[in-house]
């Protein structure tokens, strides 16, 4: 199995700088509930069976049981506009705001109480996928031997191995739109004071600025195979 390490919650995979984004404007479209479904499909596929957090703690995942630790489509639907306006702010240079960003969305999760350790993992996934999607760190290819007469092809996602490096394009306008998107999503959520020791499941997110590179002590995950 291959083995990633992704530092707390998996920001220093997602901060990694790879293709495009337009910054501000995407952030206000609907999600549909295809393009949601489809998010938690890929999110599923690079869920690992194994979650090792920095303390120590390993969370174990039944990947054949799979209605036990996804999430309800429209909370599903919350975690991916938060995951659009991470990468947004990845594209715009703004690594601060995108671990702000990131923090308070699993504050909120985590002290509503509602999700198991399993769904917690999910949760920061399905975050991290969106992210990935957005700046070119993971991709779609189609499967050999799927394309039935009449079908799309089928198409699986896995991690970009050499992330192509595009340019980011982000306006002063699109910069200055994604910050004030990012504090008016930080306010109105739980304040990182008043935030209680993290939960079964979670991991603490780290303060310094993120790297692009897995740090010391980072938490492990084995990655499972894509279900089928």
């Amino acid at each position: 199995m291959r083995i990633m390490n992704w530092a707390g919650w998996g920001w220093a995979c997602a901060v990694v700088m790879a293709g495009t984004v337009a910054a501000a404007p995407a952030v206000a479209q609907e999600l549909s509930e295809k393009a949601t479904v489809t998010f938690m499909e890929y999110a599923w596929t690079l869920t690992p069976e194994r979650f090792t957090k920095p303390n120590g703690e390993t969370i174990i995942i039944d990947k054949s049981n799979r209605a036990e630790v996804t999430i309800p489509l429209d909370v599903a639907r919350d975690i991916i506009r938060a995951g659009r306006l991470s990468a947004h702010a990845q594209a715009c240079g703004l690594a601060q705001e995108q671990g702000e960003n990131h923090s308070s969305l699993m504050r909120r999760q985590t002290l509503s109480k509602k999700w198991t350790p399993q769904q917690m993992v999910y949760i920061n996934q399905l975050h991290l996928t969106v992210v990935m999607l957005l700046t070119g760190r993971i991709k779609l290819v189609e499967k050999p031997d799927a394309g039935e007469a009449g079908k799309a092809p089928d198409k699986e996602v896995v991690v970009a191995q050499e992330p192509e490096k595009v340019t980011q394009t982000c306006t002063a306008e699109q910069k200055t739109k994604v910050k004030e998107l990012i504090a008016a999503y930080v306010k109105t959520g739980p304040l990182a004071s008043n935030n209680p020791p993290p939960a079964a499941g979670t991991a603490p997110a780290t303060g310094a600025a993120p790297a692009a590179a897995p740090q010391a002590g980072a938490a492990t995950v084995e990655k499972a195979p894509p279900a089928k």
